[in-house]
């Protein structure tokens, strides 16, 4: 991924000068910056067939319709830019231009406000043709500001937008470094949480990669997609929401994992204080979790999302692997109720962590950064290192000195014991399934959902040997 990278006004006035690119801009809100890199740097005529400011509601919506929620900033209004703007270039100028790659910038852009209310995010996207006979590539992303001036905020929009213009054209052959480009000039002034590539020249890319290169790449610490594997927004659906999270390697997914996920579900929307219509369940997979042999192997990160599609399951990706970061990033979308699914173990390392690691006094401030009012854990038991007795949070080997702090939670059900498990499987777990998988063994099959072990050997997940598939056949 060695190239040189350009300053944002090189960028522009290459594409200025590309005789085959043509196209037009439409931008709502703050995103008022793009198009002017391409009118400032010269021989804009050779780009730009038209820009578009609709900054009046009123006349947005008189030119692409009103949004049912009443939001400007949001995916559907961009796809709708997308949809109107590019049907123009085409009725207009193809027959003028029979030879020439059309593009369509849009974005609709909330930036930080006067009073500091509004952060900054909001929706960059772009219609364009690698092919003047073909059809188009759509490209959409959710981004959001992290300089605490709206001037700064609104340049940062321009220059991101010159990025993904030239990414397009430039970096087409290579999604991972065209989704590195993008933040070029820009490292630590934004965040791209939300990335989809689809059309005709991208057909071999599974769009779950981008999930996993924005956290590889640190361009977020969260991405997530939906059981389809299309990659989603949190915006788009999550705001004052109730949410449950169940962290784990679902490598394979095993019946524990479904128990887990199931029963927790059921007892976190049993909860007096949560909606159930308004709840919503997510599976998550850390990076560090990934790379927990040391290296990231994508086939394995696919193997695992396959998994969890096949379960019906939303999936993040995250580089939170302390939970205060997890819980900080929800924050921001006002979850009413947050619930943690984490295993016994997994719970007593966190609080090994969290006390020999504010052992200089930050104790207190370091549970008050996960035990906050509307997070509950919800702690799933095991079997004793070799016995049959159980280890549940009130028998817990946790240090003397965290109990003060540990004891009121417990008391509080801030952190809860789980109720509803299953005892017959808690005998199961991934490592020696991943095991018997790679050795082509049997017996397995019974400790994973069904549809999981006809997924593993019908595409030879998880090393699963294709000789053995040929024999089962």
């Amino acid at each position: 991924m060695n190239r040189q990278a350009l300053e944002t006004d090189q960028k522009a006035l290459e594409i200025n000068l590309d005789d085959n690119i043509y196209g037009a801009f439409a931008e709502i809100g703050a995103g008022q910056e793009v198009a002017r890199y391409f009118f400032s740097v010269g021989a804009a005529a050779g780009t730009i067939a038209k820009t578009m400011s609709a900054y009046d509601k009123v006349v947005s919506d008189d030119v692409y319709g009103a949004e049912a929620s009443g939001r400007y900033v949001c995916e559907s209004r961009l796809y709708k830019m997308l949809d109107h703007e590019y049907d123009l270039m085409e009725r207009r100028l193809r027959h003028a231009r029979p030879d020439t790659n059309f593009f369509v910038f849009a974005d609709t852009i909330s930036a930080i406000n006067y009073q500091k209310t509004v952060l900054g995010s909001g929706w960059l996207g772009i219609r364009f043709q690698l092919s003047p006979h073909e059809e188009p590539n759509d490209i959409v992303l959710h981004v959001r500001m992290l300089d605490n001036d709206n001037q700064l905020q609104q340049q940062a929009i321009g220059i991101l937008g010159v990025n993904l213009i030239y990414a397009c054209f430039r970096y087409h052959h290579d999604p991972e470094l065209l989704l590195v480009s993008l933040i070029d000039s820009l490292r630590g002034r934004v965040a791209i949480d939300m990335l989809r590539i689809s059309g005709p020249d991208f057909k071999s890319l599974d769009n779950r990669l981008l999930c996993l290169w924005m956290v590889k790449h640190k361009l977020t610490e969260v991405a997530m997609f939906g059981p389809d594997g299309r990659n989603i927004h949190p915006s788009e659906f999550l705001y004052k929401k109730h949410l449950m999270v169940v962290r784990g390697s679902f490598r394979p997914a095993t019946l524990v994992n479904l128990d887990m996920i199931q029963t927790g579900f059921d007892t976190f929307r049993s909860e007096q204080e949560v909606e159930a219509a308004k709840s919503f369940l997510f599976t998550e997979i850390t990076l560090d979790n990934l790379q927990s042999e040391g290296r990231l192997d994508e086939q394995d990160f696919l193997d695992r999302a396959e998994n969890l599609c096949a379960l019906g399951q939303t999936v993040i990706i995250s580089d939170c692997t302390d939970y205060h970061k997890l819980i900080a990033y929800f924050s921001e979308y006002r979850i009413q109720n947050l619930g943690l699914v984490i295993g016994v173990r997994q719970l007593l390392d966190l609080i090994n962590h969290l006390y020999y690691q504010n052992l200089d006094g930050r104790l207190l401030a370091a549970f008050g950064e996960i035990f906050t009012k509307n997070v509950r854990l919800y702690v799933y038991p095991a079997l004793q290192e070799g016995s049959s007795e159980l280890m549940t949070c009130q028998n817990r080997p946790t240090p003397e000195g965290v109990n003060f702090l540990f004891n009121p939670r417990l008391d509080n059900q801030k952190i809860k014991d789980w109720d509803n498990y299953n005892p017959a499987i808690l005998h199961i777990y991934s490592k020696d399934i991943l095991h018997l998988v790679r050795e082509g063994s049997s017996g397995w099959e019974a400790e994973v959902p069904k549809r999981i072990a006809a997924l593993i050997k019908e595409k030879c997940l998880f090393g699963y040997p294709a000789e053995k598939m040929e024999f089962d056949y």
